[in-house]
């Protein structure tokens, strides 16, 4: 469908608009006082018309040095509280505030390339453009270990995907490191949500606007410290996604959102519950056919069981400084869809709490 649509129309592009529309930049930051001033430099020094964009700064909670950071910009404009009520919170009191035509959510520990902004901006001269996903880039060295050798490899092919949704329709569901909305699109979003970045631009994309994936407009940041601190990650998301289906099980309803339920339910719906699943009962299924003395399933078992070998093999290089990383991802794999049956067994349980904590990240 996507090279028919090539074929009449060409790949997208949006032309700059004759009058840049005015920005907000909003960065809600959690005891991030190894990053802020980074942080800080990199969004000043952004590539926009100086009176059309504004940077809003949110660091309530924080109890390490990041305000005092903050306050030392009269560029920015400061909010905090000492009271942590999470990033749903202080991302909502700041909506409060925002004037302009658009905002950029971006995080305290992510880069972006100096026309991030525009390049997502020049895409809201489309009155049915409701919001644009940025490129998230995992900074990935040789020697790293499998967390970060996986994570690589997971972004570039879910940025692929994004470029295929956008392409087709909408994007479903953008990452939180950088994405941009029309500011009269945003809801106050339920304050126990987990994942709020894909609820907010789903409910955006469910009001018949179309969400638009930029490649020109990157995010980059470090991988995960290790796997574990990347398997808390992967599970907490697994169970907002799970939540998530529930919340916006309307969106399931094809005669109502069309293409949007297609590719909601292929691209998400189905990776939080049924893939993981599927890969159990083939493997069983696959033994018994085996069993039964086909050559052909003893050769398709010959090869699953590879598979999981080089997970293995993966798993017990995790943290050696080592240049091979083929063994990575069959092991990234595997821990991903294992985070999905944690996930779920969490959102049973009521206990994955929305209040976002500082991911630890490789040393740069």
């Amino acid at each position: 469908m996507i090279k028919v649509k090539r074929l009449f129309r060409g790949k997208p592009f949006a032309a700059e608009p004759p009058e840049w529309p005015t920005v907000t930049l909003l960065v809600a930051a959690y005891n991030e006082e190894e990053d802020i001033q980074t942080k800080i430099f990199n969004s000043l020094t952004l590539d926009y018309p100086t009176e059309r964009i504004k940077y809003m700064f949110v660091t309530d909670g924080s109890d390490d040095r990041t305000p005092e950071i903050v306050a030392r910009y009269p560029q920015l404009v400061h909010l905090h509280r000492p009271e942590r009520q999470g990033k749903l919170a202080a991302v909502e009191r700041a909506m409060k505030q925002v004037t302009t035509d658009l905002v950029v959510f971006t995080d305290a520990n992510t880069l972006l390339n100096p026309q991030a902004i525009k390049n997502m901006a020049r895409h809201f001269k489309d009155e049915k453009v409701g919001a644009v996903a940025g490129e998230k880039k995992v900074l990935s060295a040789q020697e790293d270990a499998a967390a970060g050798a996986g994570e690589g490899f997971y972004w570039r092919y879910e940025n692929t995907l994004k470029r295929w949704d956008s392409e087709l329709h909408t994007v479903v569901g953008a990452a939180g490191e950088l994405f941009a909305i029309r500011s009269s699109c945003f809801e106050a979003v339920p304050r126990n949500t987990v994942i709020e970045d894909f609820y907010l631009t789903m409910r955006i994309a469910q009001k018949g606007y179309r969400v638009i994936y930029e490649p020109e407009a990157c995010a980059e940041e470090l991988p995960s410290a290790n796997s574990g601190e990347e398997l808390k990650r992967k599970i907490r998301i697994a169970a907002g996604g799970i939540q998530a289906v529930v919340r916006l099980k309307s969106v399931l309803n094809p005669l109502r959102y069309g293409w949007l339920s297609f590719q909601y339910v292929s691209h998400r719906v189905l990776r939080w519950t049924l893939a993981p699943l599927s890969l159990l009962i083939i493997l069983l299924s696959n033994m018994a056919l085996a069993l039964s003395g086909s050559p052909f399933f003893q050769l398709v078992l010959g090869a699953q069981l590879v598979f999981y070998a080089f997970a293995l093999l993966g798993f017990l290089l995790e943290n050696r400084r080592t240049r091979i990383k083929v063994f990575f991802i069959p092991y990234y794999f595997f821990m991903m869809n294992y985070a999905v049956y944690a996930g779920f067994w969490r959102y049973l349980r009521g206990s994955q709490s929305a209040v976002w904590e500082r991911a630890k990240r490789q040393a740069a």
